[in-house]
């Protein structure tokens, strides 16, 4: 059996205008939903959450 995706949760919860955590880049419907999504459900929103930190510039990528 296939181990649960881990949380992204860093410790840092505090949502920001658009209702979106401003740690794990997560909206507070993906927080409350993750303990009932599936592991292809939680690795969709942590794509998700990717782009979010991208777009926001929390995620520093390499030039």
């Amino acid at each position: 059996m296939e181990k649960p995706v881990r949380s992204p949760c860093l410790q840092v919860c505090a949502l920001d205008e658009q209702d979106v955590c401003i740690g794990c880049q997560r909206t507070a419907d993906e927080i409350t939903r993750w303990g009932r999504m599936d592991n292809a459900e939680r690795r969709a929103v942590l794509q998700l959450c990717l782009q979010r930190a991208r777009a926001s510039g929390h995620l520093l990528m390499p030039s």
